[in-house]
């Protein structure tokens, strides 16, 4: 992509952007932002009340809130998930109106729904972007009426491989991620410091707590030398595992976040974590090699399905949560720190697999599909 663009015309309207409040669907609905300021495209966020938490570009541009749920759980949060998504629509129906957008783009999540049905209903020019293998449920309802369906990974379920509307742009990553993907990957040489790095999320902290720190105490006492680990850990199990690691002379640092993670990411030789899909774009967009344990509990258990893909190319290990114990979780590292070339191989199928022109891609299709022409360096004529 040239770093600078055609100007846009100013009878252009908005670009909306309609998303749910997790990183998974926040993370990618900000680098569209990013990429479309950088181009002079105009953008307004349309989301739900957890919205106040959207940074970068979308941090100084009005937030237009709709009424919004999921419709899970209970028969009777179910009934209160549906009126407030009918709510939502009436609330979509009228902010559309307002601004009087050129496009909307859908990132998934059910704050993103109403939005997406009151285009279709205004007869709107709308897409969607996918970030995982597994075309999610409130994307699923609305994909009808979606002229282009933008997906992360080579294959998407529920998305037909002779669906002309599908376009394969890949899931952008932060801007500190990005900035990564030059960093060489240097495996381990024999008898030097192997870096670890583990991390889950709320959504795998407790059990990487119990099942790693066994792992790593039962490794040859050499080969547990030489581990220089980094690991997220719940609060409550901090001091546990702490004592557990220093007893046996393991370097560790655990902490409940860690701000600096893509550049942790980076130093490591290794990694551990769930498969969400942030989490896969930013090992291939950095390039690192990893074992990753899928969360059971993942909607469609799309977590599986990211797994699996990224294995295909090369660039993991995957082990199912059902089979994640110390013993088997001791059996990989000690065959992948005995075999360095291995892990340089995996770091290469990772790298290989990054996308890191996905903001740009994902631009592009905006930019026809509200029929602005592409000049040759992609930005909008």
């Amino acid at each position: 992509m040239a770093e600078t663009h055609a100007p846009v015309p100013s009878v252009v309207g908005p670009v909306v952007l309609a998303t749910g409040g997790t990183g998974g669907h926040v993370f990618p609905a900000e680098a569209l932002a990013g990429e479309l300021e950088a181009r002079g495209l105009p953008f307004a966020l349309v989301t739900d009340s957890r919205g106040r938490q959207w940074q970068g570009a979308l941090a100084h541009r009005p937030i237009h809130y709709i009424h919004s749920a999921s419709p899970t759980g209970s028969l009777r949060r179910r009934l209160a998930a549906v009126f407030s998504l009918a709510l939502g629509l009436f609330d979509a129906w009228r902010v559309l109106g307002r601004i009087g957008p050129s496009a909307v783009v859908g990132f998934g999540g059910y704050a993103s729904v109403p939005t997406l049905i009151a285009a279709r209903l205004r007869r709107l020019p709308a897409m969607l972007h996918e970030q995982n293998a597994v075309l999610g449920k409130a994307n699923r309802l609305v994909l009808g009426g979606a002229a282009r369906v933008a997906t992360s990974f080579t294959r998407t379920q529920y998305v037909a491989d002779d669906d002309r509307r599908a376009f394969l742009v890949g899931n952008p990553v932060r801007e500190q991620v990005r900035a990564l993907r030059g960093s060489p990957y240097r495996a381990p040489g024999e008898g030097r410091v192997i870096d670890l790095l583990v991390f889950g999320g709320s959504q795998g902290a407790a059990s990487f707590s119990q099942v790693v720190p066994e792992a790593i105490l039962s490794l040859p006492a050499p080969l547990r030398a030489r581990v220089r680990l980094v690991q997220q850990c719940r609060p409550e199990d901090l001091e546990h595992a702490r004592a557990r690691y220093a007893a046996a002379g393991v370097v560790a640092e655990l902490a409940p976040f860690f701000v600096d993670l893509p550049a942790r990411l980076a130093a490591a030789h290794l990694v551990i974590g769930r498969s969400g899909a942030s989490t896969v774009a930013e090992l291939s967009a950095i390039g690192r090699p990893s074992i990753l344990i899928p969360y059971p509990h993942a909607a469609d258990d799309h977590q599986s399905a990211n797994a699996r893909a990224f294995e295909a190319t090369g660039a993991c290990i995957v082990i199912p949560h059902t089979s994640f114990t110390s013993a088997a979780l001791a059996s990989y590292l000690s065959a992948l720190f005995e075999a360095p070339q291995r892990l340089a191989t995996m770091a290469a199928a990772a790298h290989a697999a990054g996308r890191p022109d996905a903001a740009a891609r994902l631009a592009d299709l905006v930019v026809e599909l509200i029929g602005l022409p592409l000049t040759p360096s992609g930005a909008a004529a």
